[in-house]
């Protein structure tokens, strides 16, 4: 079997299963506990906090551990807006449900307005967009640093520029760019990443919110993260989350490299041999392992299964919307008809570079599959 999903999550690397283990045998504290078993897992979960602000070039005081990165967007987006006197929210169009739904959630019953950004027909965002969106009752810009199903990247960099100006906190979902772009540098007011994109079990994850952005918590109890989010921490998932993080940072570059190669031969063989195939995306501004088409008049559903029965396991989008037969709202955004965005396949590759010889074999099975249904 060949699993090109990776998108909708990665294996748990040995390495991450092996530094969590302590923290689920004989290091069970509670880090609320103050006696030595419990103050050995608070070591632990702080230790992990500051591996991971490291990484996102935050304080460790910023970053709070979540069970994923909805959980880590939802906190954000209502977080910060209700944190806020003002009650006006700008996001894309194309950001992952939890941001969307979030949004919603805000204007159904916080009287939030709330304002969509153009996106061009491959995804991306401008400046001038967000701009134009600004009002002085903005309370915060919600954008994804990439996307999970057609992988383009955006300038955070421009963007942050214009929020920066405008004094509007910026929170970027960094869930499908963390491992494959730096973080570091973003400069963003917020930034949530997911511990099963990296190799860490799913139910992990982070908000990074720097310490002059009001945060309302979701969560209340005991008071845990600073007050910012209540109940018992995770510590063997904090750590696993943390050493995910840090492996995949000391391997991006390469990894970026190889697997950006042999994607680009991939999306080239399939764009050969595959008519009316399109990429859909930004064609350079994009996730090293991401490539998403459209299959004009094939049904993409059909597609998927067809590539299944020949050991190639992938998908047709978001996996928090598999098994919709509404288009991606993604694909609609970029101005793609509905009846060509129903014909989509996401193919979403790990940390090991197909060899150009698999790329083409698998280049070559997707245009078998797709010949198979177009014959009915």
């Amino acid at each position: 079997m060949l699993y090109v999903d990776h998108a909708a999550t990665s294996p748990v690397r040995p390495e991450v299963l092996e530094a969590m283990r302590p923290y689920l045998t004989d290091v069970f504290g509670n880090p609320s506990s103050h006696h030595t078993v419990g103050e050995a897992a608070a070591s632990a979960l702080e230790d992990a906090r500051r591996r991971v602000a490291r990484v996102l070039g935050m304080r460790p005081a910023d970053v709070i551990f979540s069970s994923g990165g909805t959980e880590a967007n939802n906190l954000a987006v209502k977080g910060i807006v209700l944190g806020s006197a003002r009650r006006h929210l700008v996001v894309s169009p194309i950001e992952h449900e939890s941001i969307l739904e979030s949004a919603d959630f805000l204007r159904r019953f916080h009287g939030v307005t709330v304002t969509p950004l153009d996106v061009d027909s491959a995804g991306r965002i401008t400046a001038d967009a967000v701009a134009a969106a600004l009002r002085p009752d903005t309370a915060l810009v919600a954008l994804g640093h990439a996307n999970n199903e057609i992988g383009t990247v955006q300038d955070v960099a421009a963007l942050r520029a214009v929020t920066s100006a405008a004094r509007v906190p910026l929170h970027v979902d960094a869930v499908q760019s963390a491992g494959w772009l730096p973080l570091t540098d973003l400069g963003a007011d917020a930034i949530a990443i997911a511990g099963h994109k990296l190799g860490a079990p799913k139910g992990t994850g982070a908000l990074a919110v720097r310490g002059r952005v009001p945060l309302e918590p979701l969560l209340h109890g005991g008071g845990q993260e600073r007050g910012r989010r209540s109940g018992t921490e995770n510590v063997a998932g904090a750590v696993a989350l943390a050493t995910a993080l840090e492996l995949a940072e000391a391997e991006r570059a390469d990894v970026a490299s190889r697997v950006a190669a042999s994607t680009r031969r991939f999306i080239d063989g399939v764009l050969t041999t595959v008519p009316r195939a399109a990429l859909t995306g930004d064609p350079q501004h994009r996730l090293p392992g991401t490539a998403s088409f459209t299959f004009a008049g094939v049904s993409g559903e059909a597609v998927l299964l067809e590539l299944e029965r020949r050991g190639v396991v992938s998908s047709s989008g978001s996996a928090c919307a598999a098994g919709s037969d509404e288009p991606s709202h993604v694909l609609l955004a970029c101005g793609i008809p509905p009846e060509v965005a129903q014909t989509s396949v996401r193919f979403t590759f790990g940390r090991t570079a197909l060899p150009e010889s698999a790329a083409g074999q698998l280049a070559a099975l997707v245009a078998e599959a797709v010949h198979a249904v177009s014959r009915g």
